[in-house]
């Protein structure tokens, strides 16, 4: 591995994306489901962070209220300043789900948002190809999704997202159903489209490994009601790609957040087991 070189951190002071209090509560069968209780936390511009925490949590609640699907009960969220009041032009949205479209090709599956765009064809198709380079899928531009592994389908998925050129990049354990290399791997390439484009990226993520791996810092939720419980700052040098997993200081910051994220993890899973026997 090349030795790593130091890039600057983003500055606190500059939050791109802050929450402030935020609680979100739902109506169920069995009453009021307080799904985050007063969440407060920002997002440096530029920044990578990553938000874990056991099932139940609410981390998927964060992603819905800052890409603007789902409103929050109380409290404020903001995106450079602004309150967020709906879905962002601004915001890129990566799903868990393989999103692409099984009847277009990898380069009219990425092309597509400019063409909802009216960008005309040869223009789109160019810029396209762009994106399909830098998540490397160089030569599968006329392959079909049917034609991928999964890892593949969700590359596609990341650069169809990206192509738009979004600020804000939200990503919902997009790389859930892979295998750990397989994860590691295409971990390395996001890394590296994270440092080329500076977008300010929130990843909600269930593997320790991934988040230490990508992340500026991690925040760890409690169980249900979700809350912050721990904002764990990665101070490991960039660029960083999956070598770092077998050094000893990576191994400490995976140690730390599981010794934050245990607790938690067997309160979720005592819930469910209560919930089986009901």
């Amino acid at each position: 591995m090349q030795p790593a070189t130091a890039i600057k951190r983003p500055d606190e002071g500059d939050a791109y994306v802050a929450f402030d209090n935020v609680s979100v509560s739902f109506a169920s069968p069995r009453g009021t489901v307080t799904a985050l209780e007063d969440i407060t936390f920002s997002i440096p511009r530029s920044s990578f962070v990553s938000v874990i925490g056991p099932s139940g949590c609410g981390k998927s609640t964060i992603f819905n209220v800052l890409g603007g699907l789902l409103r929050q009960t109380s409290g404020t969220v903001r995106v450079d300043g602004s309150p967020v009041s709906g879905a962002s032009k601004g915001a890129g949205l990566v799903f868990q789900e393989d999103s692409a479209f099984p009847w277009r090709t990898v380069l009219d599956n990425v092309a597509f948002p400019l063409e909802l765009r009216g960008i005309a064809k040869d223009e789109r198709h160019s810029r396209a190809r762009e994106f399909i380079k830098l998540v490397g899928l160089t030569g599968f531009e006329g392959k079909y999704p049917s034609e991928l592994s999964g890892g593949m389908r969700q590359r596609v998925s990341l650069a169809r997202t990206l192509v738009t050129e979004p600020a804000l990049l939200l990503m919902d354990e997009p790389f859930a159903a892979l295998d750990e290399q397989t994860r590691l791997l295409i971990g390395d390439k996001i890394s590296q489209i994270h440092h080329e484009l500076k977008q300010t990226t929130l990843l909600i993520t269930h593997n320790i490994t991934e988040a230490v791996q990508l992340s500026d810092k991690v925040l760890v939720m409690t169980y249900r009601p979700g809350r912050i419980k721990s904002v764990i700052d990665i101070d490991l040098p960039w660029p960083r790609s999956s070598e770092v997993v077998g050094s000893e200081a990576f191994g400490a910051y995976v140690g730390r957040i599981w010794q934050d994220l245990r607790e938690e993890a067997s309160r979720g899973l005592e819930d469910a087991s209560r919930g089986a026997a009901a």
